[in-house]
């Protein structure tokens, strides 16, 4: 049985040392480190922060022959114990990589945990050696010396370790104990109806999934209170957040944090037990293509906003003003118009987790588009009187609870049996970027009394985002393909000089400009023809691009769309708000 015994009794050198243990089953073995974690999507290479490797048989030394970046070979091994020991480099504060500082350590054990073939199957144990008054917080069981338990390879690397001189909360779901450990902020002590609301949130993930009580038999919260972050990552039994104390403050802060909540306690289902099958079971050297990354994700994201109102813990009005931001978000997306949905999934690897200043104009989110899918196919399936909720139990019952993995034509099959013309509906919108191809989003929405509007920029569209790189300097973020600042030559990294021979000192001095009583005056208003009712004057630009200053002409175009509002319909009818009052309700 392979033991790895990590020590984090130095923090604030941030190395951890690892230890290996195990007795070899062949005189050649192979073992690798993994090159990603499942959750997040991008080959991480975690074997740039292993140092020091070195391997021991029997007092002599073996020198392991390197395959790859991140594999190794021995020969020549002996049937005695065998120890392999190395130093990870502990200074990278995410969910999915370490983090070892003076009042903390957090370890993502794919990130650790070094694979030997023929052992991924057989059960490892875990060792911690930690400073004097540091605790252990760890979702598994631990044996009589100590040890913590996992029956495989797998289970070791799903679990995260926190450790440190944390209060830790427990509380109850259904008669399953939880524990909730936070460091950068004690939230329980800081907020009496915490954990009562997040124990309201977990019981409304089981009631969502139609079951009496979580599926592990025991759970762990763990978040990092950060000065700014967002994100988590799920486990089988456990969670990792991080969250901003900034973030925090501000009036929906507390709601945005129970989504995340929500969303990460769900996936304890879709996900880790409702699973893709290209990811059952798991290859951590390879990326895997995932055409239903939007399922796994996507539903998540749509149900975790009414995860809260289902715990009676937020109310419709903050439900309309989340999704209507979502719905903005997604309607201003531009790479929507290039990347499908299902190319979205299969391209996580190389574009979600590597966006770029253009990736605005060539990809999605399947996160994003993913939960406005599932937003139509929820209202879809409730013109027949099903919903999406009873779809993910289907799902639930004939896949997830058995651990075989789904493919879309499960999906497919699922969603078909509630609705049969979701059968030719459901692929052209995975497939689709036109208009044309896409759901009737608007359709769908006044079908429960709700509707968008747009609300217009104040100044013409150069079609360019800028920021202030440091003080006095203006950069353009970002051109929009096609737009204004396209086709008058700027460049993502140009550093805006002056505008009309006004000099610019700060993103704000563009407003001031445009404000100028001495400009020409604009009118982008239409007349009743549609027709604009005068032309908006070309700007001269001053830029700096690679040390050399040239000026360029730029024809703004009519205000651009800035965002859009989710409102109810005054006009709607009594069924549509029937069944408004019903999708409220989210489950069956």
């Amino acid at each position: 049985m392979p033991l790895l015994t990590l020590d984090l009794s130095e923090p604030h050198q941030h190395l951890v040392r690892a230890r290996l243990s195990f007795k070899p089953r062949t005189d050649c073995l192979r073992f690798s480190l993994p090159r990603w974690t499942p959750g997040s999507y991008l080959l991480r290479e975690y074997v740039r922060h292993l140092e020091g490797l070195q391997v021991v048989q029997a007092a002599r030394v073996l020198q392991p022959r390197r395959l790859g970046p991140s594999l190794w070979q021995l020969d020549g091994v002996g049937p005695e114990d065998l120890t392999i020991a190395y130093t990870l480099q502990a200074t990278e504060l995410t969910v999915r990589t370490c983090h070892l500082s003076g009042d903390h350590g957090f370890l993502a054990l794919a990130a650790v945990l070094l694979l030997v073939d023929g052992e991924r199957w057989s059960p490892h144990d875990l060792e911690l050696r930690l400073p004097d008054g540091w605790e252990p917080f760890v979702p598994l069981p631990r044996n009589d010396r100590g040890h913590w338990c996992a029956s495989d390879a797998d289970q070791l690397i799903d679990t995260p370790v926190e450790a440190g001189p944390h209060p830790c909360h427990g509380f109850t779901v259904a008669g399953v104990p939880h524990r909730w450990v936070g460091w950068g902020g004690d939230l329980p002590a800081l907020d009496q109806a915490w954990l009562s609301d997040v124990e309201k949130v977990c019981l409304a993930c089981c009631r969502l999934m139609g079951e009496a009580a979580p599926a592990a038999p025991d759970y762990l919260f763990v978040l990092h209170l950060l000065d700014n972050g967002y994100g988590g990552l799920e486990h089988d039994r456990s969670t990792v957040l991080q969250y901003g104390r900034r973030a925090l403050a501000r009036p929906d802060g507390r709601r945005k944090l129970l989504q995340l909540v929500a969303h990460e306690y769900l996936h304890q289902w879709n996900v880790r037990r409702l699973r893709p099958a290209e990811l059952t079971p798991i290859d951590y050297g390879t990326a895997a293509i995932v055409p239903t990354l939007w399922f796994a994700e996507g539903v998540t994201s749509y149900f975790d906003q009414f995860l809260p109102l289902l715990a009676g813990c937020s109310d419709e009005t903050a439900l309309l003003e989340d999704l209507g931001a979502d719905l903005s978000r997604y309607r201003l997306n531009r790479g929507r118009r290039v990347q499908s949905l299902r190319s979205s999934s299969e391209e996580a690897w190389v574009k979600l987790y590597r966006a770029d200043a253009y990736s605005p104009d060539n990809q999605v989110s399947y996160y994003l588009k993913g939960a406005v899918l599932a937003l139509v196919l929820d209202l879809h399936l409730r013109r027949s009187g099903s919903c999406l909720a009873r779809v993910l139990r289907r799902l639930w019952m004939m896949l997830g609870r058995c651990g075989r993995g789904y493919r879309e034509a499960d999906l497919l099959e699922a969603f078909t049996a509630e609705a049969a013309d979701l059968a030719a509906l459901l692929p052209r919108w995975l497939e689709g970027t036109t208009e044309a191809e896409e759901p009737d989003l608007d359709g769908y929405l006044a079908s429960v009394g709700l509707q968008l509007l747009p609300e217009l920029q104040d100044h013409p569209d150069l079609g360019i985002t800028v920021d202030e790189a440091s003080p006095g300097v203006i950069r353009v973020k970002g051109v929009v393909r096609g737009g204004a600042a396209e086709q008058a030559g700027l460049d993502v990294g140009d550093e805006l000089l002056a505008v009309d021979g006004q000099r610019l000192r700060a993103v704000a001095d563009l407003e001031t400009i445009w404000n100028d009583p001495l400009r020409p005056a604009w009118n982008a208003a239409a007349d009743d023809a549609g027709a604009p009712v005068a032309a908006i004057p070309a700007l001269e630009l001053l830029v700096c691009r690679d040390g050399l200053v040239r000026s360029c002409w730029l024809q703004p175009g009519p205000p651009a769309v800035k965002s859009w509002s989710l409102q109810a319909d005054p006009s709607a009818g009594a069924a549509a708000l029937a069944q408004r009052t019903a999708w409220f309700g989210v489950v069956p």
